[in-house]
Order: C-alpha cells, then sequence, then structure tokens
C-alpha cells in the first residue's frame, strides 16, 4: 500500500509539473485584460503542494523557478538583461522566491486545516500568502540584488521611480494584486475538493 501510495505520488507531482511547464512556457498561462496581465503559475504549486503537502509544494515550486529561469535564454528580455548582469543572482531571484511559496503555501494549509476554519477559508489563505510571498520575494530579490546596476536604474529613471522602494511598488503594479485576488478565490473553490481528492488517495 505503501509503495502504491508513493507512486501515486509522484504521479500526481509529473502531471503539476508538465501543467506548470505548459502554463510557464506559453500564453496559456497569462490572462490579459486591458493593461492588466494575470498569471495563474502559482495556482497549480499551491494546489499541488495541498494535494502533495509542503515537500511536495516545494518540488512545485522548484519547477516553476526553473521554468521561469529558462525564459531568460532569449523568452523574457527582461530576464535575459539581469542574467547578462548576473547568472547566480538571476538564479536565486528565479528560484527562491517560487521555492518558499510553493513549502510555505502548502505549509500554511496543513496548519490551517488543523484549526476548525472551512476547508474553503483555509485554501483562500493559502493561496493568498502564497501569491504575495512570491511577488515580494521576486521583486525584494530583485531590489536587494539588482537595485545598484545601471539596467535597474535605467528602468528607474524610465518609470519615474525616485527610489528603489517606489520602484519595486510601481514593478510590482496592480497586477500583483490582481493575481493575489485570483488565486486566493481559485485556491479557496478547488481546496475542497482536493481535500476529498487526498482522502481517497489514501
Amino acid at each position: 500500500m505503501k509503495r502504491k501510495n508513493q507512486i501515486l505520488s509522484l504521479t500526481v507531482a509529473a502531471m503539476f509539473i508538465a501543467l506548470i511547464a505548459v502554463l510557464s512556457l506559453t500564453p496559456i498561462g497569462y490572462l490579459k485584460i486591458g493593461v492588466i496581465e494575470i498569471s495563474f503559475l502559482v495556482l497549480p504549486v499551491i494546489l499541488g503542494g495541498i494535494l502533495l503537502g509542503k515537500w511536495g509544494g516545494l518540488l512545485l515550486g522548484t519547477a516553476f523557478g526553473v521554468t521561469s529561469l529558462i525564459q531568460c535564454f532569449g523568452m523574457s528580455p527582461f530576464g535575459a538583461a539581469i542574467f547578462g548582469i548576473s547568472p547566480a543572482f538571476t538564479v536565486i531571484v528565479c528560484l527562491l522566491p517560487r521555492m518558499l511559496l510553493g513549502f510555505c503555501g502548502a505549509w500554511l494549509f496543513e496548519a490551517l486545516s488543523k484549526t476548525k476554519l472551512p476547508t474553503a477559508v483555509s485554501g483562500g489563505l493559502s493561496g493568498l500568502c502564497a501569491s504575495l510571498l512570491n511577488t515580494v520575494g521576486f521583486v525584494g530579490l530583485l531590489v536587494l540584488l539588482f537595485g545598484k546596476t545601471d539596467y535597474v536604474q535605467s528602468l528607474m529613471e524610465s518609470m519615474g521611480a525616485e527610489n528603489l522602494l517606489r520602484f519595486a511598488v510601481m514593478f510590482a503594479g496592480v497586477n500583483s494584486l490582481v493575481e493575489a485576488a485570483a488565486n486566493t478565490v481559485l485556491c479557496g473553490a478547488i481546496a475542497p475538493v482536493l481535500v476529498r481528492l487526498k482522502k481517497r488517495m489514501h
């Protein structure tokens, strides 16, 4: 039975990794409404974490980070620019926030599941925190590691940001708030279904 559960967990993880790859490397993972661009890439990471636990969330978050890093090789002008400045720092910026969002989002859901909160609320809060962690982690590391570079300084000037804090807020933009709201609603709606599925898996 234990081996069967392990095989099932690996199969589920592989399916979520494939989904993350498709969403990351194609336009399917983004919804554009006017000037707002919503990314759904946090969603499979946190939903997979609900099914697989915090270590599964860490694995899926790592997969998300790797696809972000792949985009630095010709798919994203911004990613290519910072990779050209420092490959090592770019790896940190791409990987660390995504790894943390997967682990922490799944851990938070596990912790909230032990309370009297409804599953939908636990899922929504986990989706919200994971989404904000991704945004704050990415932008924060970008400012910390690349803030003094000529490239980011030129971006600040073009955006009219007089300091790094204002640049960080403007860089995150309205998109991050819309993404956080979308992930909150979707994770809250889907979490109860996944919990019932998880019980059947075990």
